[in-house]
């Protein structure tokens, strides 16, 4: 006996996907209705490693746009993360990117950071935004109407959209540092503190796109000071 919802009569396995599949446009279709027309999902990432900038991304996609393979770029293999960054820059109508690097990182500290390449990525829009979506708990200094959305990459399309943008932009950044620093193997761990990544550091010191106020606070690391200019 199939199994059916109560008072529907209908089998179970009809309406899974249609209860399940999360509905990813409700922030940017509650926004169209308050009258903005151009809204922009904003995600960074890159705030925790020990190594590389911190990279954020602004995405302005057409109004009511689906697509149900976007999502968290933390819940993505690369490939399907490099794919779905094709089909977001060919289907959005803009796309803004903001690059901090470590050494800005180390003056300002990694949130001021954060929230300063989320600005330059919304400033380098093509087109004005007047409206934000902002992953996270904290708005950006800009006077455009924004709205914060914890966990925003796993609940609206344009942020979960700029975060595959952003992680896809970082992990290429990464692979160029990893031609210019091959000694700390940056193509394959990104910057992250894999232990790998930690013994390279032992063994060959700092590079210059290390942050030093992170390697700093890592107590293993704290012997090490040499610095590779090269």
């Amino acid at each position: 006996m199939r199994e059916s919802f109560p008072f529907f009569g209908q089998p179970l396995r009809t309406h899974v996907c249609k209860f399940f599949i999360p509905i990813m446009n409700s922030f940017e279709r509650r926004a169209r209705q308050l009258g903005y027309r151009s809204i922009a999902g904003i995600d960074e990432v890159g705030r925790g490693p020990l190594a590389g900038p911190v990279v954020a991304a602004a995405v302005i996609l057409p109004p009511d746009y689906k697509n149900r393979e976007i999502k968290d770029s933390k819940q993505l293999p690369a490939k399907k993360r490099d794919s779905l960054s094709e089909i977001i820059r060919r289907d959005a109508l803009s796309i803004g990117l903001g690059v901090i690097e470590s050494s800005v990182i180390d003056e300002v500290n990694i949130f001021q950071a954060s929230l300063a390449a989320m600005k330059e990525a919304t400033l380098n829009l093509s087109l004005t935004p007047d409206y934000l979506l902002i992953d996270g708990l904290h708005r950006i200094f800009l006077s455009i109407p924004q709205e914060t959305i914890v966990k925003g990459d796993a609940r609206s399309v344009s942020v979960a959209s700029a975060s595959i943008i952003a992680k896809v932009s970082r992990d290429r950044i990464m692979e160029i540092y990893h031609r210019q620093f091959p000694q700390y193997n940056f193509s394959k761990n990104k910057g992250y503190a894999t232990a790998e990544h930690r013994e390279a550091i032992k063994k060959h010191g700092h590079c210059k796109i290390h942050r030093r106020s992170f390697v700093l606070k890592d107590k293993s690391l704290l012997h090490t000071n040499t610095e590779m200019e090269f």
